[in-house]
């Protein structure tokens, strides 16, 4: 019988209930055990070159309708080796709250062979006589002596159901052969059966082991500076957190129908409801049922939604019922505060369940932040109470690999800090636990795998938000390593994963290699254009913009991803969908719009944050980052200042800029040029020329200005078509996307259609394209008046697609 050895993924040794579930079932299945409280501790990896393996998923076998199907899998070691040992890596969920591992078979044998047919096996590890326990995420290690030879195989003659619990598979992370002390079957072919073999994940049964080891603990001292040393980086200008007045146009629409949205959702009750059960509190009787998941898993996730959207929205726009609704949230929130300053919606003891460390608590931690900079003075000392628990809780050396994509949860703690309550206690919290230095590396190298092969977890565009907080780190500590590392992060998503018109083009679960630009579902909920990330885009690109306001750049990614995404996904007053599908039909419709998902929070939180994008505000004057309607007022050294936008934008491109101060005063006001304008932009100043500017920069007007000073300008908007060069291409066509300025454009009336040019070829159809002159930016096509040209945003419930066919190649 090979000895076996359980070796524990965490600090600490928990092995003892696996053991002895093991020893129950008597001597036979028993034999040599023991318990290893060890990590498995890799080298982290240079750069890497790409493999078709991937870190992050298990090989999954094909569905077999019988426990008692034969499946195997066979690794070739490429020369007969003395084999030590083998080690099974289970298949796990982060964050499971039992901890099951999954797919491990029930009943298995392990043998060495040095032919490829194992006429003459060598006996490793015989487990076929009983069911095998679920060692959860444990990696099990055999002991063999005296075997060798070539191929090493593993046979299942008995499967566990499948994790969605239809029919029955064998699903394991990894296996590894050791010999000498080394895993010889790192990057070996991997071959299975015909029967229930998934050649598709063969690979990822040699993957090569994880930079920073197949542990769930991360407690690394030494990536903490000493925040004496730190040298904390300026903003070049500031988004304004108050003082912007909406006027009436696209920005102002869309935030009231999102107060709308709001107050009609989910009742301030209902919010509070995982509040109050984990407080022991009563709970109003009559309540609807919680949300499987969104509600139920992710407790308090709902409050937090609420709280991001109301405390953005407050700043800009007072509205009475939906600022009660904010502070009856924050009131009960304060009233199931635990002594100890704990107010999460779930108890203590389950902070790793699922997303509850991460994701939730996010949430709720950027809720209380716009809660607080919207007028509500006990959000910031419930927040600190929190972070005084948090940041020194036990619960911490497993968040970001124990529960599910617990990464995403850095980002609460990198806020807190630059709040009112900030300490410096959060930003070490972020250095010691959730820091990767393998990762911070291959970004700045602008490795491809360091998105779409994230090794833990899986790849996501949640990863955006983990860049937002490297660069807080940057701005805390003046540590040049997270700059670089993350202005390699906007390369990769900017120049990989980004559609055209700003989608993201990479989300959870699916296969996005770099430049995949998916536009099909690959499967149910794995699709493109996921609302979240593009507002995690246009917060990643707000820090920089802030940092480097006059590179144009960022606002020119902000802008897309407000009206081709964050605009685009809001159904009126109804909601906000999931995805920005750029063929088909519109998002996730018909489905219930009002269900607490992520793209429903990340969206309201972005939509009641609108007129901070409009301007920036600099030491010597403002910055006009966008051109919807809006005033800004602000204090220029002792003098009050006001500056207005008007104009009908995106609808007609001529824009005007007012001033009004009390006495003659001296201000830069800079105007964007944008990256996407046709030409040299001209500006006027009271009706005089006074400068022009190239395409993508800023052109300041530094002056002393008087109230009643005019500065008007025209925006050169041009139609603009850009090839499809992703993998969802159709033979022997050639699919293109067509933008007015920054606006995509969707061609309606059908999914599927072609347009023709006349054999002139594809920008000739750019001569048969015509305002519309019943509606502004609405398109004609000349001969073809079937199909119209609209801007997404405005696209509900017709097929359309974004990537037409012009001319067949």
């Amino acid at each position: 019988m090979a000895r076996r050895t359980l070796i524990d993924r965490r600090a600490f040794v928990k092995a003892g209930a696996a053991l002895a579930a093991l020893e129950s079932l008597g001597p036979r299945a028993a034999g040599a055990i023991s318990a290893s409280p060890s990590h498995i501790l890799v080298k982290p990896l240079g750069r890497m070159a790409y493999t078709p393996a991937t870190w992050y998923r298990p090989y999954v076998s094909q569905r077999a309708h019988s426990p008692d199907s034969v499946t195997w899998l066979q690794i070739d070691l490429a020369e007969a080796r003395a084999i030590d040992a083998v080690r099974l890596y289970p298949a796990f969920t982060p964050g499971d709250a039992e901890a099951h591992g999954y797919g491990l078979p029930l009943r298995f044998r392990i043998e060495a062979a040095d032919e490829t047919a194992f006429a003459n096996p060598k006996l490793v590890a015989d487990h076929t006589g009983f069911d095998f326990p679920d060692f959860a995420d444990q990696i099990l290690e055999l002991a063999a002596t005296g075997v060798s030879g070539r191929y090493v195989r593993l046979t299942a003659t008995r499967l566990r159901p499948a994790l969605d619990g239809i029919g029955y598979r064998l699903a394991i992370a990894k296996i590894g052969v050791i010999s000498a002390g080394e895993d010889v079957a790192v990057r070996r072919t991997v071959t299975g059966d015909a029967a229930y073999g998934s050649p598709r994940d063969f690979a990822q049964i040699t993957r090569p082991p994880r930079p920073m080891g197949e542990g769930v603990v991360t407690d690394n001292p030494g990536n903490v500076s000493s925040a004496a040393a730190w040298r904390a980086v300026p903003f070049g200008a500031s988004a304004p957190l108050a003082g912007v007045t909406p006027g009436d146009g696209i920005f102002r629409r869309a935030m009231e129908n999102n107060i709308s949205y709001l107050l009609t959702s989910f009742s301030v009750d209902e919010m509070l409801r995982p509040f109050r059960e984990r407080a022991g509190k009563p709970v109003r009787a009559g309540l609807r049922k919680p949300i499987v998941f969104w509600q139920s898993t992710l407790q308090g996730s709902c409050a937090g939604r609420f709280l991001m959207g109301a405390g953005n929205t407050l700043r800009w726009i007072d509205h009475p019922e939906l600022r009660a609704a904010m502070n009856a949230v924050i009131d009960g929130i304060e009233e199931c505060r635990s002594a100890n300053g704990y107010i999460m919606g779930y108890p203590e003891d389950r902070i790793l369940d699922n997303e509850r460390g991460g994701y939730t608590r996010a949430w709720v931690t950027h809720g209380l932040i716009e809660a607080g900079y919207g007028g509500n003075t006990k959000a910031f000392p419930l927040l600190r109470g929190f972070y005084d628990w948090f940041d020194r809780c036990s619960y911490l050396p497993e968040m970001m690999r124990g529960g599910t994509q617990g990464v995403q949860g850095m980002i609460a703690n990198t806020r807190t800090f630059f709040t009112p309550a900030g300490k410096p206690k959060d930003i070490e919290t972020v250095q010691r636990y959730y820091q990767e230095n393998y990762w911070l590396d291959g970004l700045a190298q602008r490795n491809t795998d360091m998105v779409w092969q994230y090794p833990y977890d899986r790849p996501h565009n949640y990863l955006i938000t983990d860049f937002c907080a490297y660069l807080d780190l940057y701005r805390a500590t003046g540590e040049e390593r997270y700059l670089n590392a993350m202005e390699g992060a906007w390369d990769l998503i900017h120049d990989h994963w980004e559609h055209v018109g700003g989608s993201i083009a990479i989300t959870e679960f699916g296969e996005f290699p770099p430049k995949s630009y998916r536009l099909a579902a690959q499967f149910p909920f794995c699709e493109t254009g996921e609302t979240c990330g593009s507002v995690f885009w246009v917060r990643f690109n707000q820090r920089f913009l802030n940092l480097y306001p006059d590179r144009e750049m960022y606002a020119n990614e902000i802008e897309k991803s407000i009206y081709n995404v964050g605009l685009a996904n809001q159904v009126a007053d109804h909601g906000i969908i999931y995805h920005a599908r750029l063929v088909g039909m519109k998002g996730d419709l018909p489905v219930p719009l009002c269900t607490n998902s992520c793209c429903e929070g990340q969206g309201t939180r972005l939509l009641g944050s609108l007129p901070e994008y409009i301007f920036s505000l600099a030491p010597d004057g403002i910055f006009v980052n966008l051109f919807e309607a809006a005033t800004i007022e602000w204090n220029q050294g002792d003098a009050k200042m006001q500056a207005s936008l008007s104009g009908d934008f995106p609808f007609h491109p001529d824009i005007t800029l007012r001033i009004t101060c009390a006495r003659p005063s001296y201000a830069n006001i800079r105007i964007r040029i944008p990256f996407w304008a046709a030409g040299v932009m001209r500006v006027q100043v009271n009706q005089e020329a006074a400068v022009s500017g190239n395409p993508g920069s800023y052109l300041g007007l530094a002056r002393t200005w008087t109230s009643g000073d005019v500065v008007r300008f025209r925006l050169p908007m041009e139609l603009k078509l850009s090839r499809y060069i992703g993998l969802d291409q159709i033979p022997g066509h050639r699919r293109f996307a067509l933008e007015y300025g920054p606006i995509l454009l969707a061609l309606i009336g059908s999914d599927s259609a072609v347009l023709t040019s006349g054999g002139r070829g594809p920008e000739a159809i750019l001569d048969r394209i015509h305002p519309d002159p019943d509606r502004l930016l609405h398109f004609l096509i000349e001969g073809q008046p079937q199909f119209k040209y609209v801007p997404y945003w405005q696209v509900l419930t017709e097929p359309f697609t974004c990537f037409p066919v012009i001319d067949p190649a």
